[in-house]
């Protein structure tokens, strides 16, 4: 072999170090452009209201994949001034009554709700609306760790581009109120045939009570159950001062 070819050998053996050196510098930007994407992604949605969530797209997904294909989506976006005040508030009563105060994570719930799961029972969660809106809006089903990193990340984003009655608003807007049916307008229609303008104080706690498991339990023929807890959930709302607990300062 001449020497060319030993050249060639050298150079083609230098190139297969840098060529790696490359793509491990391209890896390496992955997280920059994810954070960039992120933010860009959540700070849009501030001002744009969304066509579609994630839980909604993974829903129709899993519907499909079973067969069902007369299965449909209902959501109607409406801003918070065109729902009744006495549905935001009952959201809060039900799921996060610490809302206009935490900055995304109620730590004291945290810590409340790893006391009683230690002590057996029941398990019972934490998350505050902001994370239930992080979740629903940008991820998927489903527990991994990865997931709830993910979770953590787009509530610091959330809390930190939005205000407070947007989140509550996207909150509102995008939560399941029954098996396909999201947000307080479709709810208000398929349930009752009337605008979410319209809600009376006890349709909005019953469908603040059906939240924990939507398509187990019915705001519109509500059992036992969603009638206790929509009866505390009105108590707790009195007791937080009405809709007047959510003023903006």
């Amino acid at each position: 072999m001449g020497a060319g070819g030993e050249q060639d050998k050298v150079k083609v053996a230098g190139d297969v170090p840098r060529r790696r050196r490359w793509h491990w510098k391209r890896l390496l930007w992955l997280p920059v452009l994810f954070v960039a994407f992120s933010f860009l992604q959540v700070l849009v949605l501030r001002f744009v209201d969304p066509p579609i969530s994630s839980v909604m797209l993974w829903r129709y997904g899993e519907a499909l994949g079973a067969g069902d294909w007369a299965y449909r989506l209902h959501y109607q976006w409406r801003d918070l001034d065109q729902m009744a005040p006495s549905l935001p508030i009952s959201l809060v009563a039900a799921e996060d009554q610490r809302f206009p105060e935490h900055s995304g994570f109620d730590l004291q719930a945290i810590e409340k709700a790893r006391d009683h799961n230690a002590r057996g029972g029941r398990l019972r969660g934490a998350s505050t609306i902001s994370q239930q809106v992080a979740k629903n809006l940008f991820l998927w089903q489903g527990r991994s760790w990865i997931r709830k990193g993910l979770e953590v990340w787009y509530t610091v984003l959330i809390e930190t581009l939005w205000p407070k009655q947007r989140i509550l608003e996207m909150y509102a807007n995008i939560a399941e109120f029954g098996d396909g049916v999201y947000g307080a307008q479709a709810a208000a229609k398929t349930f009752w045939g009337k605008d979410a303008a319209r809600l009376s104080p006890a349709e909005s706690a019953r469908l603040a009570a059906v939240l924990p498991a939507p398509r187990r339990y019915s705001a519109a023929s509500p059992g036992p159950y969603v009638q206790r807890r929509a009866a505390w959930i009105q108590r707790q709302a009195r007791q937080l001062g009405g809709a007047a607990y959510l003023a903006e300062d």
